[in-house]
């Protein structure tokens, strides 16, 4: 069984959303698919197949939380220190073409969201920066095309 590297944030946040679905919206579906039986006929009834569909989505996501949880190996970033990049790292970069600067954390691959500033383990531009050092210059295909970043700083927070 494979690991699933997380941060202490994203297993904690992963713990919550398994709260919610668990004790809350499994409670409001259940709910929502009894007032709909009471309704009657069921082959005919939409809001019963709604209900019924959507305790199908949320039993499902159920577990796949239940699984990523199970095979997480949680990395305390706050302990980690250097200036290598891996997992848990948070880069300055600059984009050597344009000199626009940007901040990315690198971590697991359910706690990415670019938006953010943080991008998946298994991204390109996460596979081009693990192991290089502050200085250093690396080269990521985009959607955008090439573009080539200088690692302006590496810190562990």
């Amino acid at each position: 069984m494979e690991k699933i590297p997380m941060t202490v944030g994203g297993h904690v946040a992963l713990e919550q959303e398994l709260k919610h679905r668990q004790q809350v919206e499994r409670q409001r579906i259940i709910a929502a698919i009894a007032e709909a039986r009471a309704h009657g006929d069921l082959s005919e009834n939409a809001e019963y197949h709604a209900a019924k569909e959507q305790q199908s989505m949320n039993e499902g996501r159920i577990a796949e939380l239940e699984d990523k949880l199970s095979r997480a190996e949680i990395i305390d970033v706050s302990k980690m220190s250097g200036d290598v990049v891996k997992f848990g790292a948070t880069v300055n970069l600059v984009d050597e073409d344009t000199e626009e600067e940007s901040e990315w954390q690198i971590v697991g691959d359910s706690e990415a969201d670019a938006k953010a500033g943080r991008i998946s383990i298994s991204s390109p531009m996460s596979r081009a920066l693990i192991g290089k050092k502050t200085g250093d210059s690396v080269e990521v295909v985009t959607p955008k095309g090439a573009r080539s970043f200088e690692i302006l700083n590496v810190r562990w927070i």
